[in-house]
């Protein structure tokens, strides 16, 4: 369990550390708001793209190597950053980060359904928990490390919490629960995912959400330093984000076991990043209620949404081609979030337009949520 969390906290720095200082990087690399947008939405889309290759991935390599690769990717891209200077070096590490977090959110969840069993939904809880954690550390220290050391030098000591992961994860798996074997109906199945309305309701509910995670770890210090705060005031609020983030996912741990019905957890979720949005837009300056509104919000539905998904496979080898389908779809979607309000904001020098464009989103999933009973399944 330890190193499943451990691994978890490598999965977002790369991408959470670039919001507080996402105009210094602008700045010293000439990149428009477009381009610095990109940024983000690159890894996200490569982890979708990576999610839907997991099947033959976990055949090639099985789910300890697999997450094992992933976490040399990160370590490997976060050094990259500290040495290879420029626009480009920040891109091909973007990349890089992308297909690792891919490789271990795509094979984390089946290893967790194989290895927790009945205690599965508590353990996505923590491990989804630890994800966010990870975010939270690095929009914390993100402005602070950068005028100690400079933005590249900030990102690559990332690299070595990623190697501490991978010597914990290879040590703790060395006798890990092996993944069965894929065979002929696991692959007919897998094909069905495609054809099942319910598969993609999943991937459409998971896609929306992270898009609004995704446009608030890439936009939400941008847009208060825009309102006045200070690059440094806009990272900590970003992080109290994160860590209300972190609090929702431990609160949806220590719940789940006791409400079979996600809904009404989800309908809570919702209500409260919709509140979020509605302060963004409508009273920016309440920075406290906005971050807390959100943290909540976001760090909730972010587990349940994965949990939701693990509730409709009926055995580990499905959860994995599930997740994979849902993750893999929702990840591309979702990356479309942060070059599309890079780009409303070089069309209209704010980016209100991209927070109402969320409201609606959610509006969706409210929806959409209604049709999570507790006995559905994925045909």
């Amino acid at each position: 369990m330890a190193a499943i969390v451990v691994a978890a906290l490598n999965l977002r720095p790369a991408l959470a550390a670039l919001g507080p200082v996402l105009d210094t990087v602008k700045a010293a690399t000439g990149a428009s708001s477009a381009a610095a947008g990109l940024l983000t939405t690159l890894p996200i889309l490569l982890m979708g793209l990576g999610a839907l290759l997991a099947a033959p991935l976990r055949r090639a390599l099985g789910e300890r190597k697999g997450v094992a690769a992933g976490l040399v990717a990160i370590a490997v891209a976060c050094g990259l950053r500290a040495v290879w200077p420029g626009l480009s070096g920040l891109f091909a590490s973007a990349a890089l980060v992308g297909i690792g977090v891919a490789a271990v959110q795509a094979l984390m969840p089946g290893f967790i359904k194989r290895f927790a069993g009945d205690d599965a939904a508590r353990l996505t809880g923590l491990y989804t928990t630890g994800i966010m954690a990870g975010a939270a550390v690095a929009a914390a220290g993100a402005t602070g490390l950068t005028r100690l050391a400079g933005w590249q030098a900030m990102f690559g000591l990332w690299a070595l919490p990623a190697v501490l992961a991978l010597l914990l994860w290879t040590g703790a798996t060395r006798r890990s629960p092996a993944a069965a074997p894929a065979g002929g109906p696991v692959a007919v199945r897998r094909n069905a995912l495609w054809k099942s309305p319910r598969a993609w309701l999943l991937l459409t509910f998971f896609g929306v959400g992270t898009g609004a995670y995704t446009l608030v770890l890439a936009w939400f210090p941008p847009f208060y330093a825009s309102r006045g705060l200070t690059a440094d005031q806009a990272g900590y609020a970003l992080s109290a984000l994160t860590v209300c983030e972190v609090t929702a996912g431990l609160a949806v741990s220590a719940a789940i076991a006791r409400r079979p019905d996600r809904r009404p957890l989800l309908a809570v979720a919702l209500t409260s990043l919709l509140a979020g949005i509605g302060f963004l837009l409508l009273a920016p300056w309440l920075v406290l209620p906005a971050v807390c509104l959100l943290g909540a919000g976001i760090g909730a539905i972010f587990p349940l949404s994965l949990i939701v998904t693990l509730d409709h496979a009926a055995d580990p080898d499905q959860a994995g081609d599930l997740m994979a389908f849902v993750q893999g779809g929702g990840y591309v979607m979702a990356s479309v979030m942060p070059f599309l309000a890079g780009w409303v904001r070089d069309a209209s020098s704010d980016l209100s337009g991209a927070w109402l464009l969320m409201a609606f989103g959610v509006v969706a999933m409210m929806v959409m949520a209604t049709r999570f009973k507790p006995d559905a399944r994925v045909g």
